[in-house]
């Protein structure tokens, strides 16, 4: 069965709900009626973001024998996303949290300010060995509530067709400057420049980071130079006809739709468009984003995290740790994360993935580079920061505002915001 994005949130925590917007295409489906988190009968209830996969899917039998293997049954719960989140807050509230939840990274500084989620450290779990960047979003105050199963982040696909007729060599293109030059000359060969999405969600804001980070752009410093640098960037290349108007509504799923027609050089996506890529009928390459003056930009992470909520008979846990331990062993995140199309969270496993799919390497490479959401301290304030950010982009690729006016009302908004 093939793997369907997941949705990356942006999340609030106001009363007992979390306020989300999708930045990925989820899997449709209804939620199933959410376990009792006490379980009796050994039976050990589990919650995770994936309805598009049934107990017969690769993952449901992973969840499955993992239970097993700790001597108990676990009942599987997949719901969209946002439904988890907000049963998650609802069930803490009524003391049935699930024993374990997999969550998707920027909801876990919500989590943890509700008081819901252990430590890894209270649980004895080792995390030595995840990538320090992609564990980031989990880590609140210097603790670590999380383990990561995978990690997927964003970088740029060609068309080797369209590069190849315009005379543009992938190799050439190492910042801005390079990448400009590129979209040009296609523009000149009667082709179309880069397709990417910058609709006004979570989405967006996620597809613009890399060029905000890439500038050396500041979260908490919207309006700086570096952000106005980025903002321009992509609105120069509306303008100029490099990309298309319809960014402003495009989703990741649409714009992958576009970059599909084989008309596009460059189309900004993520690791979960490999299969599509595999079947798009042209050859492809990847590359990793350019910063603005060379380099790799920093992409945001995207990823599920395994997390114990706290419960009422702390005697759960050391089967709890079991289940988790089986989960992100090194021969299930490699299983796992080739269902899932993730990157795996450490270097040994990603090394096995490599391996087996070299079209994995540059996704690596990316996820090296990238940064969590959340992290930098941020937690809670970035669903405010994002929405400002991903305003002003919509702002500023209409022509409503300039790059600077729409920063500078986007900064002062979440100042007043913040109060």
């Amino acid at each position: 069965m093939r793997h369907l994005p997941r949705t990356l949130l942006a999340v609030a925590l106001a009363g007992t709900t979390l306020a989300a917007v999708a930045a990925c295409s989820s899997g449709s489906g209804s939620a199933a009626t959410a376990g009792s988190g006490s379980g009796a009968g050994g039976t050990y209830t589990f919650w995770d973001p994936y309805p598009q996969f049934d107990t017969d899917s690769n993952w449901g039998r992973t969840v499955t024998a993992c239970g097993t293997a700790a001597g108990v049954t676990v009942k599987r719960t997949g719901m969209d996303t946002t439904d988890l989140g907000n049963k998650a807050l609802l069930a803490a509230q009524q003391g049935n949290d699930p024993d374990i939840m997999l969550v998707d990274n920027p909801v876990v500084s919500t989590l943890v300010q509700a008081g819901i989620l252990n430590k890894t450290s209270d649980l004895a779990l080792d995390t030595t060995a995840i990538q320090k960047n992609v564990i980031g979003a989990g880590v609140v105050d210097g603790s670590a509530y999380v383990v990561p199963i995978g990690a997927n982040t964003l970088a740029l696909y060609y068309n080797k067709n369209v590069l190849k007729a315009a005379g543009v060599d992938p190799a050439s293109i190492k910042d801005w400057a390079s990448l400009t030059a590129a979209l040009q000359k296609v523009k000149a060969a009667g082709k179309k420049g880069i397709t990417f999405s910058a609709i006004g969600t979570e989405e967006g804001s996620f597809q613009f980071l890399p060029w905000f980070w890439g500038a050396g752009g500041d979260l908490t410093k919207l309006d700086d130079a570096n952000a106005v640098a980025a903002l321009t960037l992509w609105k120069s290349w509306v303008s100029q006809g490099l990309a298309p108007n319809d960014v402003l509504q495009n989703t990741q799923t649409t714009s992958w739709q576009e970059f599909a027609t084989g008309d596009y050089a460059f189309g900004e996506n993520g690791t979960w468009q490999l299969g599509n890529a595999a079947k798009a009928g042209f050859p492809y390459g990847v590359i990793s984003i350019p910063g603005r003056n060379g380099g790799s930009a920093p992409a945001p992470t995207g990823g599920e995290f395994v997390t114990v909520p706290v419960q009422k008979d702390s005697s759960r846990y050391a089967t709890d740790k079991k289940i988790v331990e089986c989960l992100i062993s090194a021969r299930n995140l490699l299983a796992t994360d080739t269902t899932l199309s993730y990157v795996a969270p450490t270097s040994a496993v990603q090394t096995q993935q490599v391996q087996a799919n070299p079209a994995l390497g540059p996704w690596v490479a990316a996820v090296a580079a990238a940064r969590g959401r959340t992290s930098g301290g941020l937690g809670t304030k970035y669903p405010v920061i994002s929405q400002q950010l991903w305003t002003a982009v919509q702002s500023a690729l209409s022509g409503g505002q300039s790059p600077q006016a729409a920063l500078g009302a986007a900064q002062q908004a979440v100042a007043n915001h913040q109060g």
